[in-house]
């Protein structure tokens, strides 16, 4: 929910509203990549990062869609 819309973040930025260490926010942070849930670009030495808001609708679509069939 730390994200605005639109918003790019890198990994300091979120670690400084975190009480994780910034090592695990990074951690956390390649796993939603991974995952599809981030987006991500390289600038420089910094890594940004973002919703990826297109794949997320599409997966709470097709879980929208299967709760409707399996009813």
């Amino acid at each position: 929910m730390l994200f605005e819309q639109g918003e790019r973040l890198n990994v300091g930025q979120i670690a400084e509203v975190s009480t994780l260490a910034r090592s695990t926010v990074s951690h956390h942070l390649k796993v939603l990549r991974e995952a599809g849930v981030l987006g991500s670009e390289k600038i420089g030495k910094e890594v940004w990062y973002w919703i990826d808001r297109d794949w997320l609708l599409a997966v709470f679509a097709n879980v929208v869609d299967y709760l409707r069939e399996a009813t």
